[in-house]
């Protein structure tokens, strides 16, 4: 595996370890997971503590209130989680339009699904963990109560949320979201200790109950409470039934490697289907315009289908294995040519996710995904317990005849997506790219600077990214080669620089040396990134 060695400019070194690693978005939660591991844990453990960790010290990106997912590798198989939740049973496109809308809002409680991510951490810990999930939830709750100072790019994040929430969240069913993250009437500075007595108390009630509590007991009381006195569709019912689902990955063949992706509802077939599309190309140069130009072109293509397509399975008009087939992508890849084209648009929003990669010495590896959707979700927190409620919902379609139409009991388009990288049946390790519609795009990318170009993980992390947003529109990153836009604009591309970091995705990855056991990690430097290993 010669990728793991080869330099590209890197702002951060890659990270080696032997017993031991978690690669995530926040310093503090990575050191909860390499907590758990060396107090006998496994890398399925570590990741729950992790994962439970970030919606204490991230909770601009994800929450208890969330979804999540999660590819794990454990003797030698790969397994798949999709602990994404269905609307409501008593919504309905009339219900909604019926309330004066011509489209599923961003905010309130109208867009909120049902959360997975109390449903993960337990059947995570229940199938592959060696402690108990009060072990493992132990660091998040000392978090949680103690408090914490904020990291510069979670501080910027919070700040611009509090803005913008200040000025469109004005009903009564957004009061806890103030009184929660802005409790002086502010946002907390960079620096600045935040804690949350609420949110460590939820943490304390789905540690002993294994989650029961939040599904089918006194949290679950309180969720449907507050949806019944503002509005919302949520209900007991509806948590009660849920369960997180293990499900078969999907993956594709990319030059002798297998990247693998949990299958829809998630966008992960995006990437298989960019990925597929590319490889009957060559690419002899990371740096050329031809690969950025077939690249970019490949990705419109798969992504174009992907919003066509993709929704939860049963619902959609073309099989997955038809999507992943060699005829399909032939016939996609007929359609590059030297100019860039335009297929049908649509409008992307941005996204709020973290993602996390964690291994340890036996093998086990896993690549785990959560999130409450464009930052803090929909706006809306249960009082007194600090759990923020994600606005999946706001993907759904009001037209009927759109495969992703709203329907009661539904799992909409899904966003986060987790990766994993097999090569001859062995494990290579996780990755993961996190940021919305950026995801498969940061996928795609990873994926090939690694396996094309033999980037080691920093380097294929820390290389610059590309987002496609519509029709011919390209965002790229200010150290983005300029002769390379230049050239790319001369085809056609409207190639726009964004200063915004975040609108090109938060990435981790860890590979696993086969013959040695030896682990090499990568992290985000757009963001507060940290490895913690041992």
């Amino acid at each position: 595996m010669d990728f793991l060695y080869h330099p590209y400019s890197s702002q951060r070194n890659t990270v080696f370890s032997k017993k031991g690693m978690v690669a995530t978005s926040q310093p503090l939660a990575a050191q909860a997971g390499l907590e758990i591991l060396q107090k006998g844990g496994n890398a399925i453990d570590a990741a729950i503590a992790t994962a439970a960790a970030l919606t204490v010290v991230e909770p601009t990106s994800n929450g208890i209130g969330g979804d999540a997912f999660a590819l794990v590798w454990v003797k030698d198989k790969l397994h798949g989680l999709n602990a994404s939740g269905p609307s409501p049973k008593s919504i309905s496109i009339e219900k909604v339009k019926e309330l004066g809308h011509d489209k599923m809002p961003v905010h309130g409680v109208i867009p909120v699904t049902v959360p997975g991510v109390p449903a993960a951490w337990a059947e995570l810990s229940g199938k592959f963990g060696k402690l108990s999930l009060k072990e493992t939830l132990a660091p998040a709750i000392r978090l949680a109560e103690e408090g914490y100072p904020l990291t510069p790019i979670l501080g910027k994040y919070w700040s611009l949320a509090y803005k913008k929430f200040k000025e469109i969240l004005t009903g009564d069913e957004f009061k806890a979201w103030f009184e929660t993250f802005a409790p002086d009437g502010r946002p907390p500075k960079i620096g600045e200790v935040w804690s949350s007595p609420g949110h460590a108390s939820t943490l304390k009630t789905i540690a002993e109950t294994n989650g029961e509590s939040f599904y089918r007991g006194e949290i679950a009381d309180k969720i449907s409470s507050f949806m019944e006195e503002h509005g919302g569709f949520l209900s007991r019912d509806d948590l009660k039934e849920y369960q997180a689902q293990w499900v078969d990955p999907i993956k594709t063949d990319y030059r002798g490697y297998d990247v693998w992706e949990i299958p829809p509802n998630g966008q992960g077939l995006v990437a298989l289907m960019a990925l597929n599309i590319a490889k009957g190309f060559e690419f002899q140069e990371k740096d050329a315009v031809d690969t950025y130009h077939k690249h970019i072109e490949s990705m419109k293509l798969a992504f174009t289908d992907g919003k066509a397509y993709i929704t939860q399975q049963e619902h959609m008009p073309l099989p997955v294995d038809e999507l992943l087939s060699d005829r399909y992508a032939e016939a996609r890849r007929k359609l590059i040519g030297d100019e860039a084209i335009t297929p049908e648009a649509y409008d992307i929003p941005k996204g709020g996710t973290v993602y996390l990669a964690a291994a340890d010495e036996e093998g086990n590896m896993i690549s785990y995904i959560q999130s409450n959707y464009m930052g803090f979700g929909s706006g809306v927190v249960i009082p007194g317990t600090g759990i923020g409620l994600q606005n999946r919902g706001h993907d759904f379609s009001l037209d009927p005849e759109h495969p992703n139409a709203l329907k009661p009991g539904k799992k909409t388009y899904h966003t986060i997506i987790p990766g994993f990288l097999t090569k001859d049946g062995r494990a290579v390790g996780p990755f993961g790219v996190m940021g919305g519609y950026m995801q498969p795009q940061g996928h795609f990318q990873v994926i090939s600077n690694t396996i094309d170009f033999h980037l080691n993980p920093q380097s294929a992390l820390d290389a610059p990214r590309w987002q496609w947003i519509e029709g011919k529109k390209v965002l790229v990153e200010p150290n983005f080669p300029t002769h390379i836009a230049q050239a790319l604009a001369r085809k056609g591309h409207e190639i726009q620089t964004a200063t915004d970091e975040g609108m090109f995705g938060r990435g981790q990855i860890i590979w696993r040396d086969e013959d040695t056991g030896v682990l090499m990690g990568g992290t985000e430097s757009r963001t507060d990134g940290a490895i913690a290993a041992w």
